[in-house]
């Protein structure tokens, strides 16, 4: 048998489709087809089957699964024994980081890790929340940091660990608060604003609690890397929001000051692992860093 194969229809099972499976195989989905036709040759019965627009598996694509799981799964168990140093502590510690989320917050989150002994390598990666959560499901990231919790929609087997909640606070340029000045946040109407982009958690509910107030901004721009929306905020683009717990940090770092915070409206960053109970030590340090310092109350 081609384990090729039976990973690219594992990861269709899994994904949901194949669409979803090319996105995190990064492949093209006619390659993937053509590689489950190879696969349900060589076992001599259909895996398979239209539903709709979608596909559902067979009576024998659940026997299969039922089997991939297990074969993946002792193939990732031998990954990790194989990575792991003689005190039986992970080499590596492999962090998804959702494109939404704050990379002042992601870096005071991970920094402990690097201070563990032994030392570990941080690896990084950056992208859509989807795509990490896939990277996760299959054992390719140790954990995920993002804006909003994982969901059933997902498809995918994980658990959330609230790290912690912020509030937000709206942060300029000094000329722009001075031009703006006044009873905040009635101040902010007509203002120039930098949004995050449609897949930030907090935008739909930051919209709504400027519409309850009867605020209306001018909107100049949405970026979904929030390193670049502060770089246009620090060059007087436009107002933009900070998590609370960094509003000193930010306004340091960017040359910005805060013209107010949004009352009641908070901003919460998750860990989604694979994991029920954490056990990776580097885990447990963003774990407890979150919890005794990033967002002490």
């Amino acid at each position: 048998m081609n384990f090729k194969h039976l990973q690219y229809f594992w990861t269709v099972a899994k994904a949901g489709g194949v669409m979803r499976a090319s996105e995190q195989l990064h492949v093209t989905p006619q390659a993937i087809s053509g590689q489950l036709r190879l696969l349900e040759e060589s076992l001599g019965a259909s895996l398979l089957q239209k539903q709709g627009r979608g596909l559902e598996l067979t009576d024998m694509g659940r026997l299969v699964l039922s089997y991939a799981d297990e074969i993946f799964s002792l193939g990732e168990e031998l990954k990790e024994a194989v990575s792991v140093g003689p005190a039986g502590v992970p080499r590596e510690f492999r962090v998804g980081i959702g494109d939404m989320v704050p990379k002042t917050v992601a870096f005071h989150l991970l920094q402990p890790a690097l201070q563990l002994s032994p030392p570990q390598r941080l690896i990084c990666r950056e992208g859509q929340l989807l795509e990490l959560l896939g990277e996760l499901a299959m054992h390719r990231l140790d954990l995920v940091i993002a804006d909003r919790p994982l969901t059933a929609e997902a498809n995918i087997k994980g658990f959330n660990h609230l790290l912690g909640e912020s509030g937000l606070t709206v942060m300029g340029v000094p000329a722009l608060c001075k031009q703006y000045a006044g009873e905040f946040p009635a101040c902010l109407n007509g203002a120039p604003f930098l949004l995050p982009g449609p897949d930030a958690a907090i935008r739909p509910r930051l919209l709504a609690w400027l519409a309850q107030r009867q605020i209306k901004l001018k909107v100049v721009g949405e970026f979904d890397d929030g390193a670049l929306l502060k770089a246009f905020g620090k060059a007087g683009a436009g107002f933009f929001i900070a998590p609370t717990v960094l509003q000193e940090e930010v306004a340091a770092d960017y040359a910005v000051s805060a013209i107010g915070e949004l009352s009641g409206l908070g901003e919460q960053f998750y860990a989604i692992s694979v994991e029920r109970q954490i056990r990776h030590p580097a885990v447990l340090a963003v774990n407890e860093q979150a919890r005794h310092a990033l967002f002490v109350a």
